[in-house]
């Protein structure tokens, strides 16, 4: 769902489920949006009752995106500074809401 999304806000994916070789991490989308390079971390709940998706990517999360991410780079070559920290936040139901939290850390 996430990835159709994306695509269809001008975003192509470039990767998916993207884990290191060390398996230290893993990133659920790679995406080039213009001349970002893009890391999407996903996060889907079935409602907000606990609270929104989003709240689930803490300080951990995040340095473990970080590392994979940085991993992801250097292999291909993008320079740090062209990339960017996404969220993709889905809650379920009826009809789905997904909110695209663009430079979220």
């Amino acid at each position: 769902m996430a990835h159709r999304y994306l695509r269809g806000r001008g975003c192509t994916v470039v990767a998916r489920n993207y884990r290191t070789p060390s398996g230290s991490g893993e990133i659920d989308l790679v995406v080039w949006h213009g001349a970002v390079l893009v890391f999407v971390e996903v996060k889907t709940r079935t409602s907000a009752e606990y609270g929104e998706p989003e709240s689930a990517v803490d300080q951990e999360k995040q340095s473990r995106l970080e590392r994979a991410a940085r991993d992801y780079a250097r292999r291909a070559g993008v320079e740090w500074g062209k990339a960017r920290f996404d969220i993709v936040s889905i809650v379920l139901g009826r009809r789905a809401r997904i909110e695209w939290i663009r430079g979220a850390w």
